[in-house]
C-alpha cells in the first residue's frame, strides 16, 4: 500500500525539518512547524493503516502536554516577574545594594523562587509528554517492525529526564537523529500485509 511509503517520506522529512529547526536561527521556527505537520500526517496515516488509533492519540497527547509545558513555564515566569515587581524591579536593582546573602534574596527571591517552580513543572510536563511519546512509538514498532522507533521513544524519554542535568538536551538531539532514521527505515508495506500474500 502507498500510505506507508508516503508516511516514510513525510515522516523523515518532516523529523529532518524538526531537527534543523531546533538548529538553524530565524527560519528554524516555520521549518520545525513545518516538520512537525509532516510528521503529523505520517503518524496519522500509520495509525489509519495500522487501524491503531492509540498511535495516533498517544502523539497527539505528547503534542498537547508538550504545548502546555511550554505555555505554562512563561506564564509562570510571567506571574514571579509580576509578583517581583515588574519592570519597576529591574529599575529598583540599579539602586539595591547588595552586601550578603539576606539582601541578594530579598531582591531576587521571588524571580529565582518563580523560575525554580516554572522549570520543576516544565520538567514534569515533558516528562509526561515523553511517556506518550514513547508508547506512541511503541505502537509503529509494534507494527511496522521497525526497532527504531522503540529506541527513538526511549531515548526522548531519557532525554526527557536529563534535561534537568542539561545533557538531557544532548540525548534528545540524539533521539531526534534516530527519529529521522527510524521513520527512513519503514517498509513500503505493513510486515503483515507482505506475509500474506
Amino acid at each position: 500500500m502507498a500510505e506507508l511509503s508516503n508516511a516514510k517520506v513525510f515522516g523523515g522529512i518532516g523529523a529532518i525539518l524538526m531537527l534543523a529547526g531546533a538548529i538553524i536561527p530565524n527560519v528554524g521556527t516555520i521549518l520545525g512547524i513545518v516538520g512537525l505537520v509532516l510528521v503529523f500526517i505520517a503518524v496519522k496515516s500509520i495509525s489509519k493503516l495500522t487501524k491503531d488509533d492509540e498511535i495516533f492519540k498517544n502523539y497527539l497527547m505528547h503534542f498537547i502536554i508538550g504545548i502546555i509545558a511550554t505555555v505554562g513555564l512563561f506564564i509562570i515566569m510571567f506571574i514571579a516577574f509580576d509578583t517581583a515587581g515588574g519592570f519597576t524591579w529591574i529599575t529598583s536593582l540599579e539602586t539595591a545594594e547588595i552586601t550578603g546573602i539576606e539582601s541578594f534574596w530579598e531582591n531576587f527571591g521571588t524571580i529565582i523562587g518563580g523560575c525554580a517552580v516554572a522549570l520543576v513543572v516544565g520538567w514534569i510536563l515533558s516528562i509526561l509528554a515523553a511517556i506518550y511519546l514513547r508508547r506512541s512509538y511503541n505502537k509503529i514498532a509494534e507494527h511496522t517492525k521497525v526497532d527504531l522507533f522503540k529506541t527513538t521513544g526511549t531515548v526522548y524519554f531519557i532525554g526527557a529526564i536529563t534535561t534537568i542535568v542539561v545533557i538531557g538536551l544532548l540525548i534528545i538531539f540524539i533521539a531526534r537523529i534516530i527519529e529521522i532514521i527510524a521513520y527512513f527505515s519503514l517498509p513500503d508495506k505493513l510486515p503483515t500485509e507482505t506475509s500474506k500474500g
